[in-house]
């Protein structure tokens, strides 16, 4: 009874003191591709995704029911940094919905111009705001009806303690007339949260390596739960315990009913083992899973294993090429950065085409034979299907005139015409590729049977083509697999090493596109495309992430291009990220929302881009 008394009171108290207005609320979810196009347009970063802020403690003061309910201890205000432009889960701070709106977009314009220097809180907004409201007025209107109605919302100047007061009575000035305050007073706590402006205090994640080294946990198999929440969450890195100092704790745990922070404890196996029954255990299991512990066992079993040798991963071919890689924060190119390791699967058996895609296929050649080129004449040859009547009737004139003539090219020969072109395809085959599509197909199985039709279709035109699958593991190596060169026919061998693909490690995108590039830029034909099909933004286990990879494959692309290849992007990457225009420009990319739909649409995309 007690607790259910408690809990209508805290939800009475909590709804009384509550100032925000969640009917009226407008989400990032609506809104991110509005503000991500309008950011860009007035000259923002291009490089900048759009992403949710966390939320942050403000400190400020609170009303007697605020602090009796203990809520409006934290507030998401937006802020940028060199990876995103952070705004807030959802805007609900004004009754009027179209204000909620209105304060995405200013907030996107407000940010354009902010360039992280070091600077006070209070001049730095009035800047921002003025250099706003001068370069975009069509936005002062929407200015001054957001100032109107945030300033009825803050809290009164004559409900505040001296020194605070003069803080409010000088932020609202510089609400009302940016520009015209030049220091905040000085006070014991800190000023009311102004959503107008930009975080005073961004919160920066400390960077950490994480102990990438070794990364096997993170490939399970389990279910995956993608949670609904918009809202950023600061997190920091902690080691797993090492099981030295274990601890007793007489208590149960589903008598705990609050969350904590993480602690460092550990719940440790059993002291005492059973040897007998672990033989037991042993006989009864037709498979074994073995990992290390960094702690030494009291008791052994002796027996033998049949473990897959490391070493029979994958074929290896050859020791390795080393690329550069851009750094954007130096803005150059570091030699010699990544070594990317060329391999083919080692267990790869020449295979027919899967039952469930020759009816597709079938279509699709017919539809490909089309692009072929008509036969054409090729007149005045050593040797031919027939006369060329032209040329023997100017070799007999000639005779005839007494004129000495030479009897070379007196046939012609009906040939095939030959496109002038070459593509290669660059397929990532990292770690998101496991995911599920549906109740019965992974990515990876969409990926294979795209790959086994885009080589139906084009073995049908006779282009010449040439397929590549690639994951990294950091920067050494980056692991390209060879599922077909230019130089080979496709084959059941092609095939069967289509087959063999599986999810890797993660996507350093810049090396693989430059090693493609390289194979590319060999080819004698006269047009050369680069064809990309991910899933995802480019990632890696070290500093390979957000902006800095984002950067490099840009760069990557922009290293194709001067080579004369002609770089495409197919994602299947369900968010649609913002950053493929920056990444690939305006017209080189394409998103495929429905995965299901890649295999048929990949080899038709083909199609449109050649013909």
């Amino acid at each position: 009874m007690e607790e259910k008394v408690g809990e209508l009171w805290h939800r009475m108290i909590t709804r009384i003191a509550d100032t925000r207005y969640p009917e009226a609320a407008v989400h990032l979810e609506e809104m991110e591709l509005t503000v991500g196009i309008m950011f860009r347009a007035l000259g923002g970063d291009g490089g900048l995704e759009v992403s949710a802020a966390n939320a942050t403690e403000h400190g400020a003061r609170r009303g007697l029911l605020q602090r009796i309910a203990g809520s409006n201890k934290r507030i998401e205000l937006a802020w940028r940094d060199e990876q995103s432009l952070r705004l807030p889960a959802s805007i609900d701070y004004f009754p009027e919905k179209q204000l909620n709106h209105y304060l995405y977009t200013w907030l996107a314009a407000l940010a354009v111009g902010d360039h992280q220097e070091e600077e006070a809180w209070l001049t730095k907004n009035q800047r921002l705001t003025v250099k706003t409201l001068h370069d975009y007025p069509g936005i002062t209107r929407r200015y001054k009806l957001l100032v109107e109605a945030h300033l009825a919302e803050r809290m009164p100047v004559d409900q505040l303690p001296p020194s605070e007061a003069a803080q409010e009575s000088a932020i609202r000035q510089a609400l009302l007339h940016p520009g015209s305050i030049d220091r905040l007073p000085v006070a014991k706590r800190p000023p009311q949260p102004v959503p107008l402006w930009l975080h005073p205090f961004p919160p920066i994640a400390t960077p950490s390596s994480g102990n990438a080294g070794d990364q096997e946990g993170e490939r399970g198999s389990g279910e995956t739960k993608e949670i609904d929440d918009q809202q950023r969450h600061k997190a920091e890195r902690a080691k797993k315990p090492e099981k030295e100092d274990q601890g007793l704790i007489t208590i149960r745990m589903e008598n705990i009913f609050t969350w904590g922070e993480f602690m460092n404890l550990d719940r440790g196996s059993e002291e005492n083992e059973d040897l007998d029954s672990a033989a037991d255990a042993l006989k009864d299991m037709d498979n074994l899973s073995v990992s290390r512990d960094a702690k030494a066992s009291a008791g052994k079993l002796r027996f033998d294993l049949d473990l897959p040798s490391e070493a029979n991963d994958d074929l290896v071919l050859g020791v390795g090429i080393l690329l550069p890689e851009w750094d954007f924060k130096k803005q150059k190119l570091i030699p010699d950065h990544c070594r990317v390791l060329p391999m083919m699967a080692a267990d790869a058996q020449p295979r027919d085409l899967p039952d469930s895609l020759r009816k597709t296929a079938k279509k699709l050649r017919a539809q490909f034979q089309h692009l072929t080129p008509a036969r054409i004449w090729h007149r005045g040859q050593q040797d031919g299907c027939e006369i060329d009547l032209d040329a023997y009737l100017r070799y007999a004139s000639d005779r005839a005139a007494g004129h000495t003539s030479a009897s070379d090219g007196l046939y012609k020969d009906l040939r095939v015409g030959a496109r002038d072109l070459a593509c290669l395809l660059l397929a990532d085959l990292s770690l998101s590729t496991d995911t599920w599509v549906n109740n019965h197909t992974r990515v990876i199985d969409v990926i294979r049977d795209s790959l086994f039709l885009f080589a139906e279709s084009l073995s049908a035109t006779g282009d010449q083509f040439a397929m590549y699958g690639f994951s990294s593991r950091k920067r050494d190596p980056v692991r390209v697999h060879q599922l077909k060169t230019f130089d080979e026919h496709y084959s059941g061998t092609v095939r069967g090493r289509i087959d063999a693909i599986k999810p890797g490690y993660y996507t350093r995108m810049g090396a693989a596109i430059r090693h493609s590039s390289d194979l590319l830029k060999e080819q004698p034909a006269g047009r050369r495309l680069l064809l990309i099909l991910t899933d995802g933004k480019p990632n890696d286990l070290d500093k390979y992430e957000g902006r800095y990879g984002i950067e490099d494959t840009r760069r990557a692309i922009h290293e194709a291009r001067q080579l004369g290849l002609q770089p495409f992007c197919v994602t299947i990457d369900a968010q649609a990220n913002d950053s493929l225009p920056h990444l690939f420009g305006t017209g080189s990319y394409v998103v495929i929302h429905k995965p299901s739909q890649l295999p048929r649409e990949l080899p038709l995309l083909y199609a449109k881009l050649t013909a």
